[in-house]
């Protein structure tokens, strides 16, 4: 990483179906191996489930459920005098979405059993719905920076 300036953002291109950024910001996380259209084609299915099941515009789901998956705080290891800190730190807007998605991917992934579309479903579902393993993930990483927050005052 460049020590004087940092490299500037990439713009990425809306999804084609829903013209929406973070669904296109999804899909490319979403994706293995380079396989672009099996990842798009999976999140569309999981859409479509959303659909079925609740009943509501899944694009709003997806949205709600990226909303209560974001952090706030995190913490940072702060080496201070030959001991380390965990220092609880505010996450920025990028850096949050981030965790957002990738903790959305990958307690999909961690369910059991069906399809990847049944799964991403399921967990876009119960994480708009404020529950499931990515929601318990932003609630542990809320309450190591609560524990930790004593060190505050080691934040740079």
């Amino acid at each position: 990483m460049p020590r004087r300036s940092s490299p500037p953002r990439r713009v990425v291109e809306p999804d084609v179906k829903y013209n929406n950024t973070r669904v296109a910001m999804f899909i490319n996380r979403m994706m293995r191996g380079g396989k672009k259209s099996t990842a798009t084609r999976v999140l569309y299915d999981a859409f479509e489930l959303i659909e079925q099941r609740s009943k509501r515009d899944p694009i709003e789901v997806f949205e709600q459920a990226l909303r209560n998956a974001t952090p706030v705080l995190e913490v940072k290891p702060r080496r201070v005098g030959g001991s380390t800190y965990q220092v609880p730190v505010e996450v920025g807007p990028d850096r949050a979405l981030s965790l957002a998605m990738r903790w959305l991917l990958a307690a999909a992934r961690a369910r059991g059993g069906r399809s990847m579309s049944e799964k991403l479903a399921a967990e876009l579902l119960d994480a708009a719905a404020g529950q499931g393993s990515a929601i318990k993930k932003k609630e542990d990483t809320h309450r190591m920076a609560e524990a930790n927050r004593a060190f505050a005052h080691y934040r740079w």
